[in-house]
């Protein structure tokens, strides 16, 4: 047999996963960074005998697992982006690490409010000078890593298109990677108003209560991220404006009509589409996908075509009503 001539018809899954992605070296600097202060503050809290500087210190450690998560997320997405097993590629391990990401954010909530209701309800003494140097060494630290992980402006909410939609084309992964370093520089903030104020002004109610105002607002970034790499994981209908797009296109004609259409994200800015068309003088196949702008990120497109006849209507259709 003549296979050959068949082998221009093959094709891969692997959709540009098997490239680094910029977020990827972002988030190993930010995770040494990271694991650098995570140690100084640990041996300094254990030499010292501050159990600021140690619980600190404890704290960057849950950050810096969760930053290797996302870390290996893209490694993993990287090395497995050939493999068959992964029928339409490894674009959804992102999504994954971004939701695993966001579930461990949940988590540092509850311990954040847990800690802060306890602090509220048992005051304990605070040593300000030690604690005040913390929360701003901890600070810079943290700005220098949101720097480096917020240059896609990864900090913006998703935007919606209607309908419920979402954007999909967020690399989840390193918005979780994101939102870990900025809830530590909102802590730190928070953090020092807080130990100001009881310092200079005797509120040593502030430190409890400011850790349940930035539980609260790590709690709205961890469940919006749950959500939209949630909705990736679901396969949820890919954005408004991509369904508008091809709909538009393939029935520009006036005697097409896109009767089935699912688009859904298989990675960062790529989505595969099922199409089914109707028509009075239905096109071939591969007509109607040269119809299909080249920017829409549609990697992977099945296309299915009808001739609209007497036969294949349903009871009480009309083909020319469309």
């Amino acid at each position: 047999m003549h296979h050959k001539k068949f082998q221009v018809w093959q094709h891969g899954h692997v959709f540009g996963q098997d490239r680094k992605r910029p977020g990827e070296m972002r988030t190993l600097i930010v995770i040494a960074i990271t694991g650098s202060m995570m140690v100084i503050e640990i041996a300094a809290g254990i030499f010292f005998g501050s159990m600021a500087l140690l619980a600190d210190g404890l704290h960057m450690a849950s950050h810096a697992v969760a930053l290797s998560i996302n870390a290996f997320a893209y490694i993993y997405a990287r090395r497995h982006a050939k493999d068959a097993r992964f029928s339409f590629g490894t674009g959804k391990v992102n999504a994954l690490g971004g939701y695993t990401g966001a579930v461990l954010l949940a988590l540092f909530v509850l311990l954040m409010a847990w800690e802060s209701a306890h602090r509220l309800l048992n005051p304990v003494d605070i040593l300000f000078n030690q604690a005040i140097l913390v929360a701003v060494l901890g600070l810079v630290v943290n700005g220098v890593c949101v720097v480096i992980l917020g240059v896609e402006d990864h900090h913006s909410e998703p935007h919606h298109h209607g309908n419920g939609d979402h954007h999909h084309h967020h690399d989840h992964n390193l918005k979780s990677a994101y939102l870990h370093v900025l809830a530590d520089a909102l802590t730190s903030v928070l953090a020092i108003v807080a130990l100001l104020g009881a310092k200079y002004l005797g509120l040593v109610w502030m430190d409890p209560i400011m850790g349940i105002v930035g539980a609260v607002l790590v709690a709205h970034w961890s469940f919006g991220l749950l959500r939209t790499s949630g909705w990736v994981l679901l396969d949820a209908q890919g954005p408004e404006h991509i369904r508008q797009k091809i709909q538009e296109v393939l029935e520009g004609d006036g005697d097409s009509k896109v009767f089935d259409l699912h688009v859904w994200s298989i990675g960062p800015s790529i989505y595969s589409a099922i199409i089914g068309i109707v028509g009075n003088n239905a096109r071939p196949p591969n007509e109607y996908r040269h119809r299909l702008p080249d920017n829409l990120g549609l990697e992977h497109i099945v296309i299915e075509v009808h001739e609209c006849t007497a036969d294949s209507v349903p009871s009480g259709g009309d083909c020319d009503k469309g």
